[in-house]
């Protein structure tokens, strides 16, 4: 993020990764909302994005067609001109954008800012890398396929929206570090602690057969490593549900910090928005990490 001015500042961001799904078309749009959210995330409009692919150099070139057709629809949705890009052969597809966005310096967005008694809000439900790794096994059926594919490429530009609204202070969006790694990087940064409620959550209904299954990929693994060691995990659940909370997500949700006082007009706004928004935990004056079967009475 740089400051021109004081009333601009820009904001620059990139992602990229291999397929999730098998469409092309499906594959470029999820990795252009994808990129584009990190943009939403910070408060800002995004403008302007730069492609960059790295392809197989016998890729047919319908497929590549359809992978940069599916990008360019949804900057198209989100308003964003695409300028150009680069390319290199791989023998490994690998698709994303570099996108820039606009914001005023005193409406940004950041991870810190949470308060104690802060409702805590997420704008998708959970459980795409369980179901994408369901997926590569062949034990993913077309209908949950097209639901998750559905997320996946739907933008966070209204729940962005919503957050401006309102005034909120502290948000992020939901990716590789799944729900509990970029959460705890919002309470580290604001001095806080956090509780969710296993009960709350959002989770696809499609993901709850392949959490049966524990078919977590091994990103999921490697965030309970780094990020669980000081969470408490009400006992009551089991090992197949609290990894929900470390299973990476591709294009996941905004995770958005709203004061007590705000919370009544959030919900309102959103639901005559027709913005969906789960609340699924709360900010805590402790410095402590917890995730409970059930909201407290």
């Amino acid at each position: 993020m740089w400051k021109l001015n004081e009333h601009t500042a820009v904001v620059l961001t990139t992602d990229f990764f291999t397929p999730v799904v098998d469409d092309p078309y499906a594959y470029g749009a999820i990795a252009a909302a994808n990129s584009i959210s990190d943009i939403y995330a910070m408060g800002a409009e995004p403008v302007l994005a730069l492609n960059i692919a790295a392809l197989p150099a016998d890729l047919p070139v319908e497929l590549l067609r359809d992978i940069m057709r599916g990008a360019a629809d949804k900057c198209h949705e989100a308003g964003v001109v695409i300028a150009g890009g680069h390319t290199v052969t791989d023998p490994e597809p690998k698709f994303g954008l570099a996108v820039l966005g606009l914001v005023n310096p005193a409406d940004i967005l950041t991870k810190k800012g949470l308060q104690a008694g802060d409702a805590l809000f997420l704008s998708k439900p959970l459980g795409i890398g369980v179901s994408t790794t369901a997926l590569k096994r062949g034990k993913l059926g077309p209908d949950a396929l097209q639901t998750i594919t559905e997320w996946m490429m739907r933008l966070n530009k209204d729940v962005a929206e919503l957050a401006e609204t309102c005034d909120l202070q502290a948000v992020t969006d939901i990716t590789g570090f799944g729900l509990m790694g970029h959460a705890s990087e919002m309470a580290k940064a604001s001095g806080v602690g956090l509780e969710f409620w296993y009960d709350h959550l959002p989770i696809h209904d499609c993901a709850q057969a392949c959490i049966e299954a524990f078919t977590y990929p091994g990103g999921a693994f490697n965030n309970r490593l780094h990020f669980g060691k000081n969470v408490f995990i009400d006992p009551e659940l089991s090992e197949n549900q609290h990894m929900v909370i470390f299973d990476p997500q591709t294009s996941g949700g905004l995770l958005m910090g709203v004061p007590a006082e705000k919370v009544s007009r959030f919900k309102a706004l959103a639901n005559e928005r027709g913005v969906d928004v789960w609340q699924i935990g709360r900010v805590l004056a402790e410095n402590e990490y917890r995730l409970l079967s059930q909201k407290p009475v």
